[in-house]
């Protein structure tokens, strides 16, 4: 091969003379090759390389700067600056924990109330979760139907109350009342036999008493609205809302942003509203009950949002929005339910149950952190208990026939009712007679007289025997507006879940009804288990004589293979369906598995019997170690306002009792301590850590950090695994 010649020895051998300059061909810059044997980076290997570390220290330095500036001022001004014994490493001062909690927000929203507060408060303000919008009917006309929705035969109501919700109501109803009286023998209480004839026949023969209304010393202060309906405002948020008339002109209809603690996506059809429906209760709820008028000082304020344990990511991300964005707070951090009740019990591991209006939570805290495996969430609370109980008095004749749950004044109504007479105390179960008064706007009050017999323990025993309760509207729209959160990468969903859940849509599924209320065409899928959690195939100690007593031993991995000849059933994959059927050739692909498993999760609504959840909650909880799972059983504490029916949870310890009786000497239920209200016991603990020192939690979301990095702050601020 011959060499490149130089332009002299071309012009002499070839005639040919070089006219180039030795210019570069271009002048972009060249960058050489990296030596691959040493290279070398610190790319996000530092902490100062991390925006959130590097604004609090840039805070911490601020303020060390302002007070060094200060006690200057002060020395040049003659003035004696004494040393603080209080200051931290950093040099600042720690102020007492009341001026941290001044300036604190505590939010905790539920399904159907708000609690609301400054953490330097005692206790919260308690605002409904609901807003009243103008519409062109209001939610019981829109609906067209009663609640409880009553059966129909040929288009028509039975004449008898005892067949207003089916043969299958009625069996159950009188299987739980039989049940219930060989409870009552066996602990020597005194059963009459006909007790429920006397009941039937006198709510038969009982008529309204009509009272004036200027003789009712109890009459309802009804909103008033402007007598020309353009003038009327376009919403009305609180108690204002509540107490609207159903006829009022123009009409309003009730809107619940949050239901059985995820978005309402049933009633609401877009989401932009639903969003703004939340910002705007919120927003109302700080300038009427906190006094926080002037909005542009809302900077100034943190927020600490309180959320459920098994959460879903869309919905913190978007209170996330709401509280720093719409609302205008300065700062943000969100804690758990669980984690917030042991804050406000003070105590270091417990298994809280908290049971609500519309969900009904459990989980197991081990010093400051929620066992993840243990958490479980239930979709039914107070509100259902109601329901049940208009039934149960329904069927038995109730003389107020017509009620409605979807008016406003026959909701307040039939809540008052439980709250006044349901109990679980066997001690008060006989033919009691009892009276209400019945309050419509433009009408004369009637007062009710009627009898009730166990009707008042079978409501609440619901929560032993869920299928009692109505299910079918529960996953109405579900998924309609809000899709799940899904993975960057991969597109997988990546919503936390749990092996106690788990194992709660397993029992959910045998007695699931189909999506939107319907009858499954087929029976549902077996939820698949969670791959993040291994289960044991063999349990040991106490859980494993927790899973023999159950009577449902967990299945092998690996069947044992049957006799030769035997046809062998079709083999399951993952999403329990048939193979192949999420597959693309004969290759199973793990995303499509895990969108299939989540599409399988949101058609089964998770129920199960109370006790039955608490023991799946704690076997999780403690991994096989008999020890930590009798520190559990020890330390449960109800909380939540459905924990208030009187001796729930005397009666939910004798059932954990039967249920295990070999350490049934350390099954202990326990009451929130310091006589603390059961429903505000969970804002208390969001109070206690909201007054803890700033420089001393990094798990606060500024404005400055969201408007840059967005919700991705999550995974590192949150104290909990994201």
């Amino acid at each position: 091969m011959v060499g490149k010649k130089s332009g002299r020895t071309l012009m002499r051998e070839e005639g040919l003379e070089r006219t180039d300059n030795n210019l570069d061909l271009t002048t972009w810059p060249q960058v050489n090759m990296i030596n691959q044997k040493n290279y070398y980076t610190e790319y996000l290997k530092r902490d100062d390389q991390f925006l959130a570390y590097r604004t609090q220290n840039e805070e911490a330095t601020n303020r060390m700067v302002q007070q060094a500036r200060d006690k200057d001022r002060a020395l040049a001004q003659g003035v004696e600056v004494p040393e603080d014994e209080n200051a931290d490493e950093n040099g600042q001062t720690v102020a007492t924990q009341e001026a941290f909690g001044s300036k604190i927000v505590v939010i905790h929203p539920g399904s159907q109330n708000l609690r609301i507060g400054l953490a330097s408060d005692i206790l919260p303000k308690t605002v409904p979760m609901v807003i009243a919008r103008k519409w062109a009917q209001n939610e019981a006309e829109e609906a067209g139907e009663p609640k409880p929705k009553r059966v129909k035969v040929d288009g028509q109501e039975p004449e008898e109350p005892d067949q207003l919700f089916g043969p299958e109501f009625s069996s159950q109803f009188s299987a739980m009342s039989t049940e219930l009286k060989l409870r009552m023998r066996a602990n020597k209480r005194r059963v009459l036999p006909n007790s429920k004839e006397l009941v039937v026949n006198y709510n038969k023969r009982s008529s309204p008493e009509i009272i004036k209304e200027h003789n009712d010393p109890h009459r309802i202060e009804w909103t008033e609205l402007p007598p020309n309906s353009r003038d009327a405002p376009d919403y009305l948020l609180g108690q204002a809302a509540l107490r609207i008339p159903e006829e009022s002109n123009p009409r309003y209809k009730l809107f619940w942003p949050i239901k059985h603690g995820w978005f309402n996506e049933q009633d609401y059809s877009t989401k932009t509203m639903l969003f703004q429906d939340i910002a705007l209760i919120i927003e109302h709820a700080v300038i009427s009950e906190l006094g926080l008028k002037h909005k542009k000082d809302w900077s100034q304020y943190g927020c600490v949002c309180v959320i459920p344990d098994l959460y879903e990511k869309r919905y913190v991300c978007q209170m996330l929005d709401i509280l720093l964005r719409d609302i205008g707070f300065g700062r943000v951090c969100f804690q758990q339910e669980s984690l917030s009740a042991t804050f406000g019990a003070g105590y270091s591991s417990s298994c809280i149950v908290d049971i609500g209006a519309q969900k009904t939570s459990i989980c197991c805290v081990e010093e400051g952190l929620c066992i993840e495996d243990s958490r479980v969430n239930l979709k039914y609370g107070d509100v259902d208990v109601m329901d049940t109980f208009i039934r149960m008095m329904l069927h038995d004749y109730f003389p107020y026939s017509d009620i409605n749950l979807r008016r406003r004044y026959d909701f307040l109504l039939a809540e008052e009712l439980m709250h006044k007479f349901c109990t679980m105390n066997e001690g008060d179960i006989s033919v009691q007679h009892y009276d209400f008064h019945l309050r419509a706007f433009g009408k004369d009050t009637k007062k009710y007289f009627f009898k009730t017999y166990d009707e008042t323990m079978l409501a609440p025993m619901g929560y032993f025997v869920p299928t009692i309760f109505d299910h079918s509207e529960k996953l109405k729209g579900r998924r309609k507006l809000i899709p799940p959160s899904f993975d960057l990468y991969d597109g997988s969903p990546n919503d936390p879940q749990s092996a106690a859940q788990s194992a709660i849509l397993q029992i959910a599924a045998q007695s699931q009804p189909g999506v939107n209320g319907e009858a499954p065409t087929e029976p549902p899928s077996r939820p698949p288990p969670v791959a993040s959690t291994p289960s044991r195939s063999n349990p040991v100690g106490l859980v494993g004589r927790f899973n023999e007593e159950q009577g449902t031993p967990r299945s092998s991995v690996a069947g044992s293979p049957g006799p030769e000849g035997t046809p062998q059933p079709p083999r399951e994959t993952p999403m329990g369906g048939e193979p192949g059927a999420a597959t693309s050739g004969i290759f199973e692909h793990p995303t499509l598995d895990k969108i299939k498993a989540a599409e399988a999760r949101d058609r089964i609504l998770p129920f199960a019997p109370l006790d039955t959840a608490i023991m799946t909650s704690i076997q999780n909880g403690a991994r096989g170690d008999d020890r930590k799972a009798r520190d559990f059983y020890g330390g449960i504490m109800i909380t939540g306002g459905g924990s208030k029916i009187p001796l729930l949870m005397a009666f939910l310890e004798s059932k954990l009792k039967e249920r295990l009786p070999g350490i049934s000497q350390d099954i202990l239920i326990g009451t929130p301590p310091r006589d603390l209200d059961p429903q505000v016991l969970v804002w208390k603990g969001g109070s206690v850590f909201g007054k803890l020192s700033p420089s001393g939690n990094d798990s606060w979301i500024s404005q400055k950090e969201y408007d840059v990095l967005g919700s991705r702050l999550l995974i590192s601020k949150c104290m909990f695994p994201w």
